[in-house]
């Protein structure tokens, strides 16, 4: 038996909100977690953009499914299945969305994640064409992609970051939050670890911390 990979065109679903005031601060882009949808991740960067100073975009991962029961269309990012292509997929994806917005070379972009999602976050800044004025991690981890990369270029493409880890998430345990903060600080990249009561979750602490982040880019 051998494995043919064959190359073709999908299209991804990507929900915009243009900011409220006459200048926006930049584009905040999220990406949602597994078996989430572009939905839900869109209602979580308008609580973090309350003010509306920012344009919004939360795109949805390329490959949906049905959740049982309801049959609510989700999606995932990728499996471990093809893993490097799928990658490779979904930075293409963040490089043609940017195209596609068109945002001037001084706009600001941040880029925010939960869950599965964070990791697209990280990849989106650190392997992207252009640099990202912060990262915003909700319990997920980065990408062994992205935490081999030169001090250097994480420096340059991630900007600043703030993770958040919740105190009983099984799955972003404490020794991962610590992994990815010694990455980070040994990359000397300008870092806040917002750890909270709470599991694997949106929290309004976290949100609050996410918030004050944005606010403080220029």
């Amino acid at each position: 038996m051998r494995t043919l990979h064959v190359e073709t065109v999908i299209h991804g679903r990507v929900l915009i909100e243009d900011a409220a005031v006459p200048v926006s601060r930049g584009w905040l882009i999220g990406f949602h977690g597994y078996g989430q949808a572009a939905d839900d991740m869109l209602a979580e960067l308008r609580r973090l953009n309350a003010g509306g100073a920012w344009s919004v975009a939360a795109p949805q991962a390329l490959h949906r499914f049905y959740t049982r029961g309801d049959e609510r269309v989700v999606a995932s990012w990728m499996t471990r299945q093809d893993r490097e292509l799928a990658v490779a997929d979904n930075v293409e994806y963040v490089r043609r969305l940017l195209e596609s917005l068109s945002p001037p070379a001084s706009c600001a972009i941040v880029f925010a994640g939960f869950s599965q999602g964070a990791a697209m976050a990280y990849r989106a800044a650190a392997l992207g064409s252009r640099p990202a004025a912060a990262v915003i991690a909700l319990a997920g981890d980065m990408p062994p992609e992205v935490t081999t990369l030169d001090a250097g270029r994480l420096r340059r493409q991630l900007g600043r970051v703030v993770i958040g880890a919740g105190a009983r998430d099984a799955w972003f345990t404490p020794a991962k939050v610590d992994a990815d903060a010694a990455v980070l600080a040994a990359a000397g990249v300008p870092l806040d670890v917002v750890r909270f009561d709470g599991a694997h979750e949106w929290t309004d602490d976290f949100r609050r911390a996410a918030s004050a982040m944005l606010a403080e880019l220029t």
